[in-house]
């Protein structure tokens, strides 16, 4: 555990707008004048540029909308361009992943801030590392970094289930929640209303902050902002 303040952003699957609203955290502290950083301990899909470097794409695109003075490939680890699970993408190149690494480069990289923002792979169940002796799911990754997460949510149908299923496993591996965010929010749906309701009704875990598609700012106070840090 890092003596820098900080909270990991995992979600309820693939696709559901990490990156996004990792962004918007981001962008949100350092708006308010806290030194805030990003950082990704592995990122599956990343863009081949023409001279063949790899552009970590959801790194490109918090350093862009937080206005971070550091290069993209400086915020992430593992950095693969076939768009699957990290531990296919590792093991199809002969490459293990490293808590270890993971580890040291998030100390170098927090050493410039006094809060990061941490952004995972996939839901909480994602594999960094499976073979015949060692598995390595997200929550160990995420325990190594910081005790504290923020569940990243559809606002649509289905959301419930799966936010259930993600806050028990979260809890069953001894992962503190400080919030959930539902994205794609559509305030004036019924549907997303009584999702938000009953989210926080079967999980006891607040819902601290809807966005709508498209928004380019956390509807979310300071104060309130601040708690989610560990």
């Amino acid at each position: 555990m890092m003596c820098v303040k900080s909270v990991f952003v995992t979600a309820t699957g693939t696709n559901i707008g990490k990156t996004y609203i990792s962004g918007l955290l981001v962008k949100r502290m350092r708006e308010m004048k806290n030194n805030c950083g990003y950082y990704k301990p592995a990122l599956s899909g990343a863009l081949r540029q023409n001279d063949g470097s790899l552009l970590p794409g959801d790194c490109d695109f918090v350093v862009k909308i937080s206005n971070l003075d550091i290069p993209a490939s400086n915020c992430v680890s593992y950095c693969f361009e076939e768009a699957v699970s990290p531990h296919l993408a590792a093991n199809r190149l002969g490459v293990e992943i490293s808590p270890d690494k993971i580890c040291a480069d998030y100390r170098v990289l927090s050493k410039g801030f006094d809060y990061m923002v941490i952004e995972g792979a996939g839901g909480l169940a994602c594999p960094f590392c499976i073979t015949e002796s060692k598995t390595i799911l997200l929550p160990e990754i995420i325990k190594l970094l910081t005790p504290d997460i923020v569940i990243v949510a559809d606002g649509g149908l289905g959301t419930i289930n799966s936010v259930v299923l993600t806050v028990e496993y979260a809890r069953l591996h001894n992962l503190n929640i400080k919030g959930i965010i539902l994205n794609n929010y559509k305030k004036d749906d019924i549907m997303h209303i009584d999702n938000k309701i009953q989210i926080e009704h079967l999980t006891g875990v607040p819902v601290i902050a809807q966005v709508a598609g498209g928004d380019n700012d956390l509807q979310i106070s300071e104060n309130d902002l601040l708690k989610i840090f560990n």
